[in-house]
């Protein structure tokens, strides 16, 4: 007669750890939920059907959300960033560093650049894309700046333009501002002067802190959306980011500015050689494309592709 109890009393013990098991899951669907919706933000994560503006950029200053930037030079590579929500695309002219052969920025033509900027747009839906201003195409003065971006907002179909330079760069930036086009600056280290500035550290000292103050606020006074800063002094950057009511851009500037930005072929392992001190290496894809490549090649020479299934008949 005691069967039925003991059935019971089992049957019971396996409803309460169902029931535990159950509850587990949903309390672990509910923390991963959490901590998705942390993850989301103004900019990035979202799944809108619109592009992100320079008015959703101010929106993430005010309510304090930092967000990441990374450059693109080509339709599939950032369609995957778009996938991914990375909610800002630099077209850079550091595309001739990374794609184009070129030892520095300074070759890359405007042409090339428009070229570059609209594959990205067309690769994307989401992402602002801000296209790079590159050496030669604005430092004549504003008149040459407003042709020059008008082909990449014309032509390219980019969101935004990025030129280099604080108060020397103030008209430009002020008459493609009034003309209705988005400008991100850039100073501190400005790739584009590297044969009189150098690849150095920018800001130090008490001169050099104040004339990048001042080229801060120039370009803010102009009615640029950003500014990155690179490769400056992390505690002038945070300064900087207090001072300015528009985001800051960090790429080796601390963690103290609103955004960061990388060289996308720099954080993912595809750029050889020694990396600068600020990038942060994120995968190894030299090492996955040269191992994929060396196997392909073995492949054929030992005659085991293509097989069967890789033929038509």
């Amino acid at each position: 007669m005691t069967q039925p109890t003991e059935l019971s009393a089992a049957q019971n013990t396996q409803n309460i750890q169902q029931t535990q098991q159950t509850q587990q899951t949903q309390q672990t669907s509910n923390d991963q939920s959490a901590q998705n919706a942390q993850k989301s933000t103004v900019l990035y994560g979202g799944k809108g059907s619109r592009r992100v503006t320079v008015r959703d950029i101010g929106l993430a200053k005010e309510r304090g959300e930092k967000w990441p930037m990374l450059t693109a030079y080509d339709a599939m590579t950032a369609s995957v960033f778009d996938e991914a929500g990375i909610p800002v695309m630099l077209v850079g002219d550091s595309a001739g560093n990374c794609h184009l052969g070129y030892e520095t920025t300074v070759p890359v033509t405007l042409d090339q650049m428009v070229l570059l900027s609209a594959a990205v747009v067309r690769g994307t839906s989401r992402a602002l894309i801000v296209g790079d201003l590159p050496f030669g195409s604005y430092q004549e003065g504003p008149t040459q700046a407003l042709r020059s971006a008008m082909r990449l907002v014309k032509e390219a179909g980019v969101g935004a333009v990025k030129l280099e330079g604080g108060e020397r760069s103030h008209d430009q930036i002020k008459l493609l501002v009034d003309a209705g086009i988005p400008v991100m600056a850039h100073i501190g280290l400005t790739p584009q002067s590297v044969n009189t500035q150098g690849y150095r550290v920018q800001g130090r000292g008490e001169e050099a802190a104040q004339q990048l103050l001042r080229d801060a606020k120039a370009v803010q006074d102009a009615g640029a959306f950003a500014v990155v800063l690179e490769l400056v002094p992390a505690e002038l950057a945070a300064e900087v980011t207090r001072t300015l009511h528009i985001p800051t851009v960090g790429i080796g500037a601390g963690a103290g500015t609103d955004a960061q930005v990388l060289v996308w072929t720099d954080a993912l392992g595809l750029t050889g050689g020694k990396m600068p001190r600020f990038v942060k290496q994120y995968a190894d894809l030299r090492g996955v494309m040269s191992d994929a490549a060396k196997a392909f090649a073995e492949d054929v020479i030992g005659g085991t592709f293509p097989q069967e299934e890789h033929s038509v008949h």
